[in-house]
């Protein structure tokens, strides 16, 4: 049996400032977007794959170094604010004490993962079992993060638990044929996304980490 756990908005408070990093970026260019409608539309989406889908929108290629910019931007301000999710370091101490196995699976950058998961010391708790959509040949919505980690970890998808924070995490599980848990105690978190993630198939949604290690446990009838 393992457990699955998304990054970004669910083990790192880093959501609400990648958000901030690419709204006033996307503002800037000409098309005003506040954090919240950004996170709207994209959470849990791979960042070039955002801006990918924002350059043929916008309808002209992206200015030279701008999205190095943003990348620059969005690594100053996670070495100066970023904090790990209240209480996941005692969710994760459950995880253990009920002698599962766990790993991350992450549409973010593999390095900047392990950077990210380190400012926040949470790197030695998962490695070496950290894994990105960088290694693999598509992002989240699609399952392909997913079923490589269960194929690194040697485990049966069924056997999977994952805990997600955004609608297109919860996809990619379910596209994997992974159950999963819905997450809205990060700072990103606004009063819709626990009706979103339940629409898009998360079988339980909590709003805080503390209420993590009680619900893994009945899913796995332990």
């Amino acid at each position: 049996m393992l457990v699955i756990f998304d990054c970004d908005g669910t083990l790192i408070d880093s959501e609400v400032i990648y958000s901030a990093v690419d709204a006033a970026g996307l503002t800037r260019l000409g098309h005003p977007v506040t954090p919240l409608e950004f996170l709207k539309r994209f959470l849990g989406v791979p960042h070039k794959d955002i801006w990918r889908i924002l350059e043929t929108e916008i309808g002209k290629p992206l200015p030279d170094g701008f999205l190095a910019e943003l990348s620059e931007e969005a690594k100053r301000r996670t070495a100066e604010d970023l904090v790990a999710i209240e209480g996941v370091v005692e969710a994760i101490a459950a995880v253990d004490a009920m002698e599962l196995r766990r790993c991350v699976a992450s549409s973010t950058p593999l390095d900047t993962l392990r950077r990210n998961l380190k400012t926040c010391a949470l790197l030695d708790m998962f490695d070496p079992h950290v894994f990105s959509a960088s290694q693999c040949a598509r992002g989240k919505p699609s399952p392909d993060v997913f079923m490589f980690a269960a194929s690194q970890m040697g485990a049966d998808p069924k056997d999977c638990l994952v805990i997600e924070d955004s609608v297109a995490g919860v996809t990619a599980a379910g596209r994997a044929g992974m159950p999963v848990i819905g997450f809205v105690g990060g700072g990103h978190a606004d009063d819709d996304l626990s009706r979103r993630l339940s629409g898009a198939g998360a079988r339980q949604v909590i709003p805080a980490m503390a209420d993590l290690g009680e619900v893994i446990a009945a899913h796995f009838g332990l």
